[in-house]
């Protein structure tokens, strides 16, 4: 498949391809949104260069996905924006189900934080040297992670204490 890029994405994907030729493994192109997909050990690393280097000074989200595979079942995702070019590009991480872990991006983007807690909330991925990876939404002694293909739709009986629903009667 031919890339559509704007000269600034293709000096960004040149760049990459050319600097972690070893940790790249894929270049594509869905919905308009260019995909760059690397190696989990050099997420961080890529991430500074795209920074520093290429500009990518705007992280706006990260989300992860459950891919619900055999193998690398969880997936990272940030969403970049170079504010100078006004360009989009989203970084994808893989990661396998027994033990999800990442280092954290948030010594790149202070931003970081709070996605990756949420991430860590909601998948149970894990970010190395995070500097307070807590949950964000769910109570710290919660045993599950609720967008994990696994987790019921309507939740695990008795898992989480909710508020009484019933109005007090005389």
């Amino acid at each position: 498949m031919k890339l559509e890029l704007t000269e600034h994405l293709k000096q960004t994907v040149d760049a990459l391809t050319e600097r972690y030729s070893d940790k790249l493994i894929e270049v594509y192109q869905s919905s308009g949104d260019t995909f760059v997909r690397v190696e989990a050990d050099a997420n961080v690393e890529i991430c500074t260069f795209l920074k520093d280097e290429l500009h990518f000074d705007y992280l706006t989200d990260i989300f992860g996905i459950d891919r619900y595979t055999s193998d690398e079942r969880f997936e990272v995702a940030y969403n970049l924006v170079s504010l100078k070019h006004g360009d989009r590009i989203f970084l994808k991480v893989r990661c396998e189900e027994e033990d999800p872990e990442l280092d954290s991006a948030s010594g790149v983007w202070p931003a970081a934080n709070w996605a990756e807690r949420e991430v860590y909330d909601m998948f149970g991925i894990r970010f190395r040297n995070h500097p307070d990876l807590r949950r964000i939404y769910m109570p710290e002694d919660f045993q599950y992670f609720p967008l994990r293909k696994e987790f019921p739709l309507l939740g695990i009986p008795g898992s989480i204490e909710l508020p009484n629903t019933t109005p007090d009667s005389e």
